[in-house]
């Protein structure tokens, strides 16, 4: 079993270790009898070495765990593989035992790692191993045009790991920054396939927005319940409720599914739109005033036993609402930083047209561009971070309709302009 002092901050080196008895996996021995029992039932092919890779256990483990179902009755040996390697088949008894114990729970797969495991290795690559200087928040946001001063802010969120809370009118850029602050937690950690809490079981791996580094080979060994990810980033919107912040059971498979925010440890959580979810703001910060200064959650199992998990990821609010129309003056003190992301600039916005040009392959007199920051005076429109892309990418489909060269003209930006922001056909 791994506890907090095995557990090394230097992930680069350190590799959960192999489990050499049933007693260091954290788990009961009953656990994961059933557990192999369940899994034999969907091998076509059961040997001790089929169930030991399905399980991500030692082959000496897994063969003790199929010597104790053997001498229950619960299979039979049909011959020897190897060493440490037998040929076994499912006995009647051992079917209807399958029934009992799937009642309970119907997860199959790697065998999880105990809460106090996955507790003590979450809070052991909280924080990078190293420190995220002026550098490496640069290279983050290389693609961006955002004045220094919000590089500065943003590097002192990243490198605490503190809360942000983004704020600013629609199309100045929140979306895009609050996206990018991962890129500058660039070591990978170690997350388990699933935790285990008494019988019951919490998925955390997920191939939607958990990335493999798939480099697990490099150590020389290593538990293989674990498996390493790039530090993850999870981005909630609208859709968000509040019962999707706590454990998800599902009653056909009687097992958990990890929310969001769990899934999120050890790297970027950004809730999107800020104020705009299915639930009140009000509900959703009381939900999270505890775990954002205590670094710990409350989940409730459907027996209504609470546990108590890490909560050690960037929390990232964005929003384009009135901050002080959401929240009080009480929970902003809360957060770790504040930034206000304002219109761009016009050389900011310069900038910014010119880069996603370049990028696009649209080509342009210099006058053009002046003639574009002009129609804004002229409207009065407010300049936003996200309309040089938006506009270049009209003229683009433009010129694929028209059967036209990529070169902008005034006519042609007329014409984006006019189909971007809706005038009037006359």
């Amino acid at each position: 079993m791994i506890d907090a002092v095995q557990v090394q901050h230097t992930t680069t080196l350190f590799a959960p270790p192999i489990p050499e008895s049933i007693e260091q996996t954290g788990l009961s021995f009953q656990f994961l009898a059933d557990l192999a029992l369940k899994t034999s039932a969907t091998e076509s092919t059961l040997t001790t070495a089929s169930i030991a890779d399905r399980m991500c256990l030692p082959l000496t483990l897994v063969e003790q765990l199929l010597q104790h179902l053997y001498r229950e009755k619960l299979v039979e040996i049909r011959g020897n593989v190897g060493f440490n390697n037998q040929r076994y088949a499912l006995l009647d008894r051992g079917w209807d035992q399958l029934r009992r114990v799937m009642e309970i729970s119907g997860y199959v797969g790697p065998a999880p790692v105990s809460l106090a495991a996955y507790s003590a290795m979450m809070r052991s690559q909280a924080q990078p191993e190293e420190l995220v200087g002026p550098d490496h928040v640069a290279e983050a946001f290389t693609d961006l045009v955002l004045p220094d001063s919000l590089l500065q802010t943003l590097g002192f969120a990243i490198n605490s790991r503190r809360s942000l809370f983004i704020s600013g009118i629609p199309g100045t850029g929140k979306t895009s920054v609050a996206e990018r602050i991962n890129n500058a937690l660039q070591t990978s950690i170690w997350i388990p396939y699933a935790f285990a809490v008494d019988e019951h079981v919490i998925n955390i791996y997920d191939a939607h927005n958990h990335d493999r580094t798939l480099d697990e080979d490099n150590f020389d060994g290593y538990d293989k319940r674990w498996l390493r990810i790039s530090r993850p980033l999870i981005v909630v919107g609208g859709e968000m409720t509040l019962e999707s912040t706590d454990l998800i059971y599902n009653r056909a498979a009687r097992y958990y599914e990890a929310p969001f925010q769990i899934k999120a440890n050890c790297g970027t959580l950004v809730i999107d739109d800020f104020g705009r979810q299915r639930v009140e703001p009000e509900e959703l910060l009381n939900r999270w005033i505890v775990p954002l200064e205590r670094k710990v959650d409350f989940l409730t199992l459907h027996t209504g036993k609470k546990i108590s998990v890490p909560f050690e990821q960037l929390v990232v609010f964005s929003t384009n609402l009135e901050p002080s129309r959401l929240v009080d003056e009480a929970f902003l003190r809360r957060m770790g930083y504040r930034v206000q992301i304002e219109p761009p600039t016009e050389e900011t916005y310069r900038r910014i047209f010119e880069r996603y040009a370049d990028t696009v392959g649209v080509t342009y007199e210099p006058a053009v561009l002046d003639y574009l920051l002009g129609k804004y005076t002229t409207e009065k429109r407010i300049r936003k971070s996200c309309e040089p892309r938006d506009l270049l990418s009209r003229a683009l489909d433009i010129c694929q309709y028209k059967g036209l060269q990529p070169v902008l003209t005034r006519e042609l930006l007329d014409l984006a302009w006019t189909n971007y922001f809706g005038l009037a056909h006359v």
